[in-house]
């Protein structure tokens, strides 16, 4: 039977914290708005970044010299 499921539970990516994964749970995939906003701002200090290539400013163009 449905109600009889135990609930999924996840280990919150900031703190570790094993919390219930369910539709209360607002600030999912982390167990609080606390540890969400502490990773916002991991990555606006930029803690966290994702693999790729750079560029001399990251609002412009690749140098277009270097593709030819």
């Amino acid at each position: 039977m449905p109600g009889d499921q135990k609930p999924q539970t996840h280990h919150c990516p900031t703190c570790s914290k094993l919390f219930e994964w369910n539709s209360e749970a607002l600030s999912r995939p982390f167990c609080s708005e606390r540890c969400r906003l502490i990773d916002l701002g991991d990555w606006i200090d930029e803690k966290h970044s994702i693999p790729g290539s750079e560029s001399t400013h990251p609002f412009m163009p690749p140098d277009s010299n270097s593709a030819h």
